[in-house]
């Protein structure tokens, strides 16, 4: 897509060949697999017996703007062509029925007053036309007041040609200003890699925009499609999982004032926990990313997207860092974007991982992070990773496992009260 565009400079293409070279190319000796979103982000989906096609016509509007330029500009020349050719035919046959188009002596008295003048052939009525249409009017053809019928037929093809006229610049404007014009400006790395971050195997990889002009209220989502089987035996090809962006927000909101490593965590509850190096190559799975927000510019909502295939993930691989302080203000150097670095990882998967480490399945990963959900009172519940400030000394010290008691003690008009730690194995 950077390449078609020509939006950055030769070295930047220069570099990621020598990239593409030297990385392994796991793609090189398989079969291409069928993606649904390809790299530029259009839509890899071919529809094929539909039977209604009548829907398409309800919306004629929609379905003009989703043509191509070529079909668009004959669909238009079409409409105006004929509707020129058949209001000329309405004039002739005007000027035929009252008798216009006899011919007269010009030695003898003038005949009565025609309905149009200055038609004489089906040529004169079809410029005639096209100048009330178009709204040329070079004053030698007029409608006089000899024919009510003729002033009624002027109307409707001065109605009929702004609808045609107000059609065809909606269209053109609609094609003009669609979304996808400015996506062509956001980039995403080539690859995707897999790398450790605080100690846990993370998806990353990153997404740059090339203009000046922000994108409002920015939001990435990611999805994961692969096939699935069902605990009856269904077979679902093509099963949409959503995968949690990591963000200290808790939101999919980004500031995208310079390119950005967007990172997913695979921990428990992610589709790629159980995903190895060795499994990597032969899973079924391809990850759809969605970046929409609304150009600053034009306030027109956009989306951008692409996808990453198995052969596209790099397992221990780092990204390097393009972004420089030079002269009290920062650089982007977008001929490194695409570029990674070995990193020294392991090739277990996260779950084999939390396995070794002596995690067990009923385990949560916040208690890995040293936060542990505690109650407080009866029936509520709240985040802590430490005792407070007012609890005895022996109660932070205490295990989760083991049993506390609730003591409320009275100091003052305060109460303090000790948060009974969540752990115990209640027997009903």
């Amino acid at each position: 897509m950077l390449a078609r565009k020509g939006l950055l400079p030769d070295g930047f293409l220069l570099t990621r060949l020598a990239e593409d070279h030297n990385q392994p190319n796991r793609s090189r000796f398989r079969t291409q697999r069928a993606r649904f979103i390809t790299k530029t982000g259009s839509c890899n989906v071919a529809h094929k017996n539909i039977r209604e096609q009548g829907r398409f016509l309800q919306d004629v509007f929609t379905t003009m703007v989703d043509l191509k330029w070529q079909h668009s500009l004959l669909i238009f020349t079409s409409a105006f062509l004929c509707s020129w050719m058949l209001f000329a035919m309405v004039w002739w046959l005007l000027a035929f029925a009252h008798g216009d188009l006899q011919p007269r002596n010009p030695d003898r008295e003038p005949g009565p007053i025609p309905c149009v003048t200055a038609i004489n052939s089906f040529t004169s009525a079809f410029l005639f036309s096209i100048e009330v249409q178009v709204t040329i009017g070079f004053g030698g053809r007029m409608v006089t007041e000899e024919c009510p019928v003729a002033i009624i037929m002027l109307i409707i093809q001065n109605i009929l040609g702004l609808i045609i006229n107000a059609v065809m610049l909606g269209c053109v404007f609609m094609k003009t200003a669609q979304a996808n014009r400015r996506a062509e400006t956001l980039i995403f790395s080539r690859n995707a890699v897999i790398a450790p971050r605080n100690g846990r195997p993370t998806l990353m990889f990153r997404v740059g925009d090339l203009r000046k002009s922000m994108i409002i209220s920015a939001t990435v989502q990611l999805q994961v499609i692969r096939r699935t089987v069902t605990a009856e035996g269904e077979v679902i090809p093509v099963s949409q999982l959503d995968i949690q962006v990591e963000n200290p927000l808790r939101s999919n909101g980004v500031f995208l004032v310079s390119p950005l490593i967007i990172s997913h965590t695979l921990e428990r509850g992610s589709p790629l926990y159980e995903l190895s190096a060795q499994s990597l190559t032969s899973a079924d799975i391809e990850i759809i990313v969605i970046l929409e927000g609304v150009v600053e510019t034009t306030g027109i909502s956009m989306q951008a997207r692409t996808s990453y295939i198995p052969e596209e993930i790099l397992w221990g691989r780092r990204f390097v860092s393009i972004v420089s302080e030079e002269d009290g203000r920062y650089c982007v150097d977008y001929s490194k974007f695409g570029n990674t670095v070995p990193v020294r990882m392991s090739s277990l998967s996260a779950k084999e991982l939390d396995q070794t480490r002596g995690v067990q399945e009923g385990t949560p990963d916040m208690q890995l992070q040293g936060w542990g959900l505690v109650r407080a009172g009866r029936g509520g519940f709240r985040r802590g990773g430490r005792a407070c400030d007012d609890a005895p000394a022996a109660a932070a010290s205490q295990s989760w496992y083991a049993p506390s008691r609730t003591e409320v003690e009275q100091v003052g008009q305060k109460k303090r009260v000790q948060l009974e730690v969540i752990g115990r194995q209640t027997e009903e």
